[in-house]
């Protein structure tokens, strides 16, 4: 049997040459020669995230641990931080930080919206005693196929002249969706081997700035840590090692992730994912189909939740995609499970593996009853390919 297309929104399809990299026998952590390897890694990924200043650590985890390591590093039990809650994600950001002891100022959002510019922006200027000491955005939150405005955010807070750190999670942009991260200020950004970066799961990645830096040395009242010690890593990093034994072919095949990237150059990579997710876009749109995202600012370049009709499960559409169609599509999660499938679409793919989800998708929305027209979707993406050539500068060099 032909290994099911995985179309889910992570973990992303592993390109050949990353996989061979990783294909290596055991070495020595602790080798003389292994910083050679590793110093040239933690600097190359500043680049994947556009940072200004600061560093980046990785960690044998998932996002999950980066997010932990962000608060307990540079927040105090009690602290004042401002979150958002709009999908899955996003909820399980606020779940975390709750738990660890944060006064979570909330705004509960629409699934289907994201941060509320607005809202952060009144609660920021009115905040003059600057209580607030962290401000907390999901940049992707891929349960709702939901992009936010980081750059709005950074303007909300310089608009109230707000010392307040910038917290990004990322996990399911950064490698697919333009991250600057000296630009907009962004002080913790949380990413994860296995969505842009095409990895599989296993390295919580965590870009921090100088003045995130800067709270971890200052903070009074500090959160119990060990695993995921800023300390203890900037001790052993510094020298090319890890406080204990690093995830050693992960980063082999980060290593080649990043050749690739860069090859392929990283602005070039983001155009590239709204190019293909407005293929796909353009299919839901012939099926008569709407997006969870309420409205096209909203829309995220590296997954589509799609809605089905009134009487249609959902899950039934991904089952029979999968059983079918030996195609993996990505479920609803939550408020809106049973209401929406998701397409994956970031990573290492192209023109033609669109087409071949959207091709599965058709099928299997047709055998549980949605009224789509065969071959509707797929041309439609196919005439915007066509309609939209890659430009001679977009190209690989």
């Amino acid at each position: 049997m032909v290994t099911p297309h995985l179309f889910i929104p992570g973990p992303t399809n592993v390109p050949d040459a990353v996989r061979m990299a990783m294909n290596l026998p055991m070495e020595d952590m602790r080798s003389p020669e292994f910083p050679k390897f590793t110093l040239p890694i933690f600097e190359d990924l500043k680049k994947a995230f556009k940072m200004k200043d600061g560093r980046v650590f990785i960690f044998p985890s998932s996002g999950t641990g980066a997010w932990e390591s962000a608060i307990e590093n540079t927040l105090a039990v009690g602290d004042k931080v401002l979150m958002s809650r709009f999908g899955q994600f996003s909820l399980l950001w606020v779940d975390m930080a709750e738990r660890l002891g944060l006064n979570v100022v909330l705004c509960d959002e629409e699934w289907g919206t994201g941060v509320p510019l607005e809202k952060y922006a009144d609660i920021l200027a009115k905040d003059t005693a600057h209580e607030i000491k962290a401000v907390f955005a999901t940049h992707n939150e891929t349960a709702t196929g939901v992009s936010s405005d980081i750059a709005g955010v950074r303007k909300a807070l310089d608009a109230a002249k707000h010392p307040a750190m910038l917290f990004v999670d990322s996990v399911s942009g950064v490698g697919s969706l333009d991250m600057r991260m000296g630009e907009w200020g962004v002080d913790c950004c949380v990413s994860g081997s296995q969505k842009g970066f095409m990895l599989p799961t296993g390295l919580g990645i965590l870009a921090v700035s100088q003045k995130a830096l800067d709270a971890n040395k200052s903070l009074n009242g500090r959160m119990n840590r060990c695993f995921f010690s800023w300390e203890d890593m900037i001790k052993t990093n510094d020298q090319g090692f890890f406080p204990y034994t690093p995830a050693t072919q992960l980063i082999r095949g980060l290593r080649t992730s990043l050749d690739l990237l860069f090859a392929e150059g990283i602005d070039n990579v983001f155009a590239r994912h709204t190019r293909l997710a407005s293929g796909v876009r353009a299919a839901v749109d012939a099926w008569g189909l709407k997006l969870c995202a309420k409205e096209p600012k909203w829309h995220s370049d590296t997954v589509s939740a799609i809605l089905v009709p009134e009487g249609i499960d959902s899950a039934n559409v991904v089952k029979t995609a999968y059983y079918r169609y030996n195609t993996s599509l990505g479920v609803g999660l939550n408020k809106v499970a049973g209401k929406v499938f998701r397409i994956g679409h970031l990573g290492a793919l192209d023109e033609y593996m669109i087409g071949g989800v959207l091709f599965s998708v058709e099928m299997a929305l047709k055998d549980c009853g949605v009224p789509v027209k065969l071959g509707s979707g797929t041309g439609a993406a196919a005439e915007y390919f066509v309609n939209n050539p890659v430009k001679p500068a977009d190209k690989k060099a």
